[in-house]
C-alpha cells in the first residue's frame, strides 16, 4: 500500500477540483496545469529553484487557462515566466511539452527532453501522408471501417504533434539537469513513450516520475509510439531501474504525491503481466485472428462496447503491444501486428 502525502492533491482529486500550488520541499513547488477536456483534468507541472536559475519540469498543455495557472504557480514561488531559465519534458506528449514553445518565448529558457524521445520532424512533412500510413495501420489491425474514422489520427493531430516545441538539450540517462544549484539526475525510463525520464532528486529525497508511475491509473503502454519495438517490455524494465527512489517521496506528472515506491511497482508488474497472461489467453482460445479480435475478449473496466474514439485507439494500441512483447519472448503469435511509416518513424 502507498502511503498519500499530497494530501489537499488527493482531497481535489476525489472532489474533481484544481488542486492547489504547494511547495513540496525549499524551493521545489508543485503547480496544477489545466489538462482541457480530459479526465486526467490537470498536469502536475514542477518549478525547481536553483541558484539564480529556474527549471520548470512538464509545463503542461498549452490553453490561456493553463498558461495563468502556471504564472500564477510561479508567482506563488515569487517568480514570473522570466525567471525561468530551463524547461525539462518528462515526455513529448501534448500535456506536458504542450505549454513549453509559450513559456521558452515569454522566457528564453532552453527546452530538453530524453535523447531517445521522437522529434516533431518524426511526423513527417505531409499531413495526408500521415493521416493515411496511420488508417492504413488500424485497418491491418482489423478495425472495421465503421469505427475506423474515430480510431484514426486526423490532420490536427498532425498539426499538434508537428508543431511542437523542439528540444534545445538532449538529456542522457546519469545525466545531472543543467541548471545552477540543483542536483537533479536523469533517469532514463522508456516505456510510455521511448524516450521517457524521470528525475531524482537526492539532496531532497524525492523522485519525479512523469507518466512512468501514477498512485492510480496505470501508464499506458503503447505499441504505435515511434521508434520503439517492444514498449511493454522497455516498460517492464524500466520499472527495475525505480529502486533508486525507493525511500523517496514520489512526484507524479498527474493526480497525487505519495511514498511507497517499490510497492506501486510491485502492482504495476502485476497488473501488466497479468494482461499478457490474458491476451495469452486469448491466443490460445484460437478465436482471434486480428488486434480487434484479441481486444473484444479482453477484461475492460466498462466492457469493450463502452470503448469509442481515442479511448479505443488506445486500447488497441495497448493489445498490440501485448501481442509484441509475448512474441518478443517466445510465444506463438499467429496475428500479425503490421505497423504503419507514420508509427515507426
Amino acid at each position: 500500500m502507498i502511503t498519500i502525502t499530497g494530501t489537499e492533491q488527493f482531497k481535489a482529486w476525489q472532489e474533481k477540483e484544481l488542486p492547489p500550488v504547494e511547495e513540496v520541499h525549499a524551493g521545489v513547488f508543485s503547480v496544477p496545469v489545466p489538462f482541457i477536456n480530459n479526465p486526467m483534468r490537470y498536469t502536475l507541472a514542477y518549478v525547481l529553484v536553483g541558484e539564480k536559475e529556474v527549471a520548470v519540469v512538464d509545463p503542461g498543455w498549452d490553453s490561456d487557462e493553463g498558461w495563468e495557472a502556471l504564472k500564477a504557480g510561479l508567482a506563488a514561488a515569487g517568480l514570473t515566466p522570466s525567471s525561468v531559465t530551463g524547461i525539462v519534458v518528462t515526455h513529448f506528449h501534448p500535456d506536458h511539452l504542450g505549454m513549453a514553445a509559450r513559456l521558452r518565448a515569454a522566457s528564453g529558457a532552453w527546452v530538453a527532453l530524453g535523447e531517445h524521445e521522437p522529434r516533431a520532424e518524426s511526423w513527417g512533412s505531409e499531413p495526408d501522408a500521415f493521416v493515411a500510413a496511420d488508417r492504413k495501420q488500424f485497418q491491418a489491425w482489423g478495425v472495421p471501417a465503421d469505427f475506423l474514422d474515430e480510431v484514426s489520427f486526423h490532420q490536427a493531430t498532425w498539426a499538434q504533434m508537428a508543431n511542437l516545441q523542439e528540444p534545445e538539450h538532449r538529456l542522457a540517462d546519469g545525466e545531472l539537469l543543467p541548471v545552477a544549484g540543483l542536483q537533479v539526475r536523469v533517469l532514463a525510463t522508456p516505456g510510455h513513450t521511448p524516450g521517457h525520464i524521470c528525475l531524482v532528486d537526492e539532496a531532497n529525497g524525492l523522485i519525479l516520475t512523469g507518466d512512468h508511475v501514477l498512485p492510480r491509473i496505470t501508464p499506458h503502454i503503447s505499441l504505435e509510439t515511434i521508434n520503439q519495438v517492444d514498449p511493454l517490455g522497455d516498460y517492464l524494465a524500466s520499472l527495475e531501474a525505480m529502486g533508486v527512489g525507493a525511500d523517496m517521496e514520489v512526484l507524479p506528472a498527474h493526480e497525487y504525491r505519495f511514498r511507497g515506491l517499490p510497492e506501486r511497482v510491485a502492482e504495476l508488474k502485476e497488473h501488466t503481466l497479468t494482461r499478457s497472461a490474458e491476451v495469452l489467453a486469448v491466443l490460445e482460445s484460437g478465436t482471434a485472428e486480428t488486434v480487434w479480435d484479441v481486444s473484444r475478449k479482453l477484461t475492460w473496466s466498462r466492457g469493450f462496447v463502452s470503448l469509442r474514439g481515442f479511448t479505443l485507439r488506445l486500447a488497441l494500441a495497448e493489445t498490440a503491444s501485448h501481442l509484441v512483447y509475448l512474441a518478443a519472448r517466445g510465444t506463438a503469435v499467429d496475428i500479425a501486428v503490421p505497423r504503419s511509416p507514420a508509427a515507426v518513424g
